[in-house]
């Protein structure tokens, strides 16, 4: 079970730097944290220090998920697990951090075709 489950945890870890890496800095913007001021360089230099946390988390995690390194996913199912992990957690980040930010039907719908699409890339 370990096998299934530290892979997709991994991921889950790896998606939390990646948005706050994409995203984290409109947050400090919108707090004067970070202004218009600041250079580009230095907040793409903070993105790319969330990145390598990321990175820590995510290449680790597929190689121990991969089917060839003794995991139990093949690539395509690691790249559909990752999707709906990203959105889930991007959601989630937008929801609560960026308060205001609703959820609609289609985006309901969106998710409800990526839960298919888990469902189909595991299909025998």
């Amino acid at each position: 079970m370990a096998r299934y489950i530290i892979p997709i945890v991994m991921l889950v870890i790896s998606n939390i730097f990646m948005t706050i890496a994409w995203y984290g800095h409109l947050k400090l913007q919108k707090m004067n944290i970070i202004t218009d001021h600041t250079p580009l360089y230095v907040v793409i230099l903070i993105s790319w220090l969330m990145a390598l946390i990321e990175y820590a988390f995510q290449v680790p995690a597929n190689r121990m998920g991969f089917i060839d390194n003794g995991g139990p996913f093949n690539l395509m199912q690691l790249k559909i697990i990752q999707e709906v992990i990203t959105l889930a957690v991007f959601t989630i980040y937008t929801m609560f951090i960026f308060g205001g930010q609703t959820l609609q039907w289609n985006h309901v719908a969106a998710f409800v075709c990526l839960i298919m699409a888990v469902v189909f890339v595991f299909w025998k």
